[in-house]
């Protein structure tokens, strides 16, 4: 694109004549035609110079990234008592041959809500228990229903995760001023507090599950609960709590980003939903901590409610024994575990389609009552997580059809009922076959003769200083491979496509 200079001037030419540029030219061309322009009058000149020599620096502040306090514009005022009709369920057939079983909501029906907008489908095993006849009535905006903002499916999710909040777990519990530890308090002891129970939420892609959290603290918030805290896994993420919140009837000035307001500064808001990440929430300076500056903010008597979206990111909350020695505690899983401690009353809900992949990854889910607090039989957190891993995943699977007939849990995910699909093979040309056979015996080489170039260079053997460096090393070289294979194939697939 060509530079072209345009020349604007308030005080009108005293001839006609403007010479004008048609050509490309060279700089000291261009300087000559400016030359030729009429310049301004000297009464003109001589006033701005004046103005000029009168003129006072003022040096503006740097701008700065703390947020300014707002007023909440979400006060929604149509806020209907939500009614519905608790039906009876039996288990009229047993296990069948199919893994899912098509979802509905197996306790409650809700006058004018509308079906899920994609089918719905459950585990055989999770869909033989039923919840149980929830009494808990939300408190939402009337289009909520009239729109299908939420679907029943949603609706039921508010309904349950309020009827668990309702609830507290049983005992009585002493928390240090660290709030790392908690011990079962004597009966009448002072400063003891009793804890909130949570909800588990475990759908699948595309139930909609940041649309139920919303749900869930909109439920709060006509109620009066109108502080709420919504941590994530990933910044970028706000912008779906954003539009989960807007589709709702929210304002995104209810959402707050945490990383916008320095660490250490009070925050200066009276009401809000508080997004932070789960990074941004263990980060602390100089004395200073995210976590205690959230609860700052909410107070010692929050009641509202705490998502814990992407809830595994908090998995290995408790140290244990790996194949390759002790697995460090994940800080994120202590800081997640310290503000459900610092805030006993908050209404807690943990979201995650991949909540446990092994047991151990559910040590941060506390509010669940399954330790320590003699709903069920295990008298600590290791204890739990080490009866568990015995069972394997028929233990799991039980844990997740009790915590289901408690109400504590759901888990629904997408049916693929009607979906076709169909296998493609590409067959390779024996260039290609040959090709990856050749690389595939080359890194068979290396991986014969790995362990001896590790004990050549110290990585493993008697002379290493870190125990963790055989690990990484041969954690580098399995990824590096894996990708090489991908690149190769894709590479492969690429030419046989272009060929065909």
């Amino acid at each position: 694109m060509e530079t072209r200079i345009t020349v604007i001037d308030k005080v009108p030419p005293d001839s006609s004549e403007i010479p004008c540029i048609t050509e490309t030219l060279n700089l000291p061309e261009i300087l000559a035609l400016i030359e030729q322009l009429p310049g301004r009058s000297s009464w003109e000149r001589s006033e701005k110079v004046k103005a000029a020599a009168k003129a006072i620096v003022v040096q503006l502040p740097k701008r700065t990234t703390v947020a300014q306090p707002e007023t909440v514009s979400f006060l929604p005022d149509d806020v209907v008592v939500l009614e519905y009709e608790v039906i009876e369920w039996t288990a009229s057939e047993g296990l069948k041959d199919t893994l899912y079983e098509t979802y509905r909501p197996q306790r409650i029906r809700i006058k004018d809500a509308l079906p899920h907008p994609s089918l719905l489908c459950e585990s055989a095993a999770l869909a033989l228990v039923s919840p149980p006849p929830p009494t808990y009535k939300p408190h939402l905006p009337g289009k909520i229903i009239t729109q299908g903002l939420l679907s029943e499916a949603q609706l039921e999710s508010v309904i349950y995760a309020g009827q668990a909040h309702c609830e507290f777990l049983s005992g009585s519990y002493i928390v240090d001023d660290s709030w790392d530890n908690v011990t079962v308090a004597a009966q009448g002891e002072e400063n003891a507090v009793k804890f909130r129970r949570g909800w588990f939420l475990g759908d699948g892609t595309g139930a909609g599950k940041g649309r139920q959290c919303a749900g869930i603290i909109l439920d709060n918030w006509c109620q009066g609960r109108r502080k709420a805290i919504w941590v994530s896994k990933s910044s970028a993420l706000i912008e779906d709590a954003r539009r989960d919140w807007c589709a709702l009837g929210g304002s995104e000035k209810d959402i707050i980003d945490l990383s916008n307001i320095k660490l250490g500064d009070p925050i200066p808001f009276t009401q809000g939903i508080l997004f932070s990440t789960y990074s941004t929430l263990r980060s602390q300076k100089n004395g200073k901590s995210r976590l205690k500056q959230i609860v700052e903010w909410a107070g010692k008597d929050f009641e509202g409610a705490i998502a814990f979206d992407e809830c595994h990111s908090m998995g290995n909350a408790m140290a244990q024994e790996g194949k390759l020695g002790m697995v460090a505690v994940s800080q994120q899983g202590i800081v997640g575990l310290r503000l459900q401690n610092a805030l006993p009353q908050a209404r807690v809900i943990y979201v995650s389609a991949t909540g446990a992949t092994k047991v151990s990854n559910l040590s941060y889910a506390n509010r669940l009552g399954l330790w320590q607090t003699g709903d069920f039989p295990f008298t600590s957190r290791e204890d739990f997580v080490e009866s568990i891993e015995g069972g394997g995943i028929a233990a799991m699977e039980v844990v997740a059809r009790d915590l289901k007939a408690l109400g504590l849990y759901l888990a629904r995910s997408l049916s693929f009922e009607g979906v076709e699909y169909q296998t493609l093979e590409i067959e390779l040309t024996p260039t290609q076959e040959q090709s990856y056979n050749s690389y595939s015996d080359a890194f068979q080489v290396i991986h014969h003769n790995l362990d001896k170039a590790l004990e050549t260079c110290n990585i493993s053997g008697d002379k290493t200083y870190n125990r963790a460096a055989k690990m990484s090393a041969v954690s580098q070289f399995e990824s590096h491979k894996q990708r090489f294979f991908n690149h190769l194939l894709t590479v492969d697939w690429h030419q046989v496509s272009t060929v065909n």
